[in-house]
């Protein structure tokens, strides 16, 4: 298992904390929002801004926010179990500045997995996602298309759905 990188990146929304491993981003969190990494792991990374990845990164997140950037060809590497990966893949796959739902999630892992799944399961992955705006969980809304459920604020959720119909 290889080193964990870290490094803090400022962004109209505030810092966010991104981490990597053998090239992959394993992590980009809002500072201190739930589910942020523990002080305890955050003391065993490694703090740098001269990981290759972070660099790219930085690049990509400024051009994103300003509507340059739509998708990214990052390798990532979420840390889940097998339920919350699959889930996470397929948040992957919701185009930028489209926004779907937990039930809509629910049914399409449901036919993809061949297993009976509800969308509050489904919502407890989505929270858990560790890697904000590059799996776009802030394109998921409730049933009646209300804002709901998203780890580093709704206000952000909020911020990220506006920026991305504004240029989408």
């Amino acid at each position: 298992m290889g080193e964990i990188y870290t490094s803090l990146i400022d962004t109209p929304l505030g810092k966010m904390r991104a981490a990597a491993k053998d090239g992959t981003i394993i992590g980009l969190w809002f500072e201190n929002q739930k589910y942020y990494p523990s002080i305890s792991d955050l003391q065993e990374w490694t703090e740098t801004d001269e990981y290759g990845i972070f660099k790219s990164l930085k690049i990509w997140l400024d051009e994103y926010f300003t509507g340059k950037k739509k998708r990214h060809d990052f390798p990532l590497a979420p840390e889940g179990t097998p339920y919350q990966l699959k889930i996470w893949n397929i948040l992957s796959q919701t185009e930028y500045g489209a926004i779907t739902n937990y039930g809509k999630i629910a049914k399409v892992f449901t036919f993809a997995a061949m297993l009976k799944t509800a969308p509050r399961a489904v919502g407890g992955a989505v929270r858990r996602n560790p890697i904000s705006i590059l799996i776009p969980c802030h394109r998921v809304l409730g049933a009646n298309k209300s804002l709901v459920g998203y780890a580093g604020g709704l206000d952000k959720k909020q911020f990220l759905l506006e920026l991305e119909s504004k240029y989408s």
